[in-house]
């Protein structure tokens, strides 16, 4: 039996309602994107660059952002080193094969990164291994670490970092919209800290 007019709004209804929360919560979380904007922008102002990693559609997701700062979109911006970890297909699965998947973005931290760098990782639900090792990797070296989470955050949001932003939703699929959104607010605001150098003191933001 075909679907009536009325069971068809109600279903587009719902399909938007559920993404109005966890957008709403990003915008609640304003200071703590801008917080981890601002301390993004001083580290590339004082030459670190940006690492970023995660699994499956995280994956995609850490390519994306790494694009979006090396050859902005927006003609006059300024590009920005980043570097996706899961672009290079033959050292992850190298690692995973001689040290085991959880390894594959610590191995690469411990290789590739200095302290004064980003680490941003990405994982839909909070809980991924190897997100979990590669950010404890870069806090023991002293990078700025940031996790973009979904779910509650999971063990990833407890594990001590610098900057959490979590998309409050369990749909992965809202996960992965809101995650899209917030990391070009990242940036978006990183370059307007840029934009305006006074604001790159350590200090500025407190």
């Amino acid at each position: 039996m075909p679907w009536s007019e009325e069971a068809a709004g109600r279903a587009v209804d719902e399909i938007f309602e559920r993404r109005v929360p966890p957008l709403r919560a990003l915008v609640g979380d304003a200071e703590q994107v801008a917080r981890a904007c601002h301390a993004m922008a001083t580290r590339f102002h004082e030459g670190g660059k940006l690492i970023v990693f995660g699994n499956g559609g995280p994956s995609t997701d850490a390519q994306h952002v790494a694009v979006e700062f090396v050859h902005p979109v927006i003609v006059g911006k300024r590009a920005l080193p980043a570097i996706s970890l899961t672009a290079d297909v033959a050292t992850v699965t190298g690692v995973a094969t001689g040290a085991g998947l959880d390894e594959i973005f610590a191995h690469q931290i411990r290789h590739l990164a200095d302290p004064g760098d980003i680490a941003l990782g990405i994982s839909t639900d909070g809980g991924c291994g190897n997100v979990l090792r590669g950010l404890a990797e870069a806090r023991r070296k002293g990078l700025l670490t940031v996790g973009l989470l979904g779910g509650d955050g999971g063990r990833i949001a407890r594990s001590g970092l610098d900057h959490v932003l979590i998309a409050d939703a369990r749909d992965p699929r809202v996960v992965k919209e809101v995650h899209v959104t917030t990391y070009h607010i990242l940036w978006e605001l990183v370059h307007v800290f840029f934009e305006h150098p006074g604001a790159l003191r350590r200090e500025a933001i407190a």
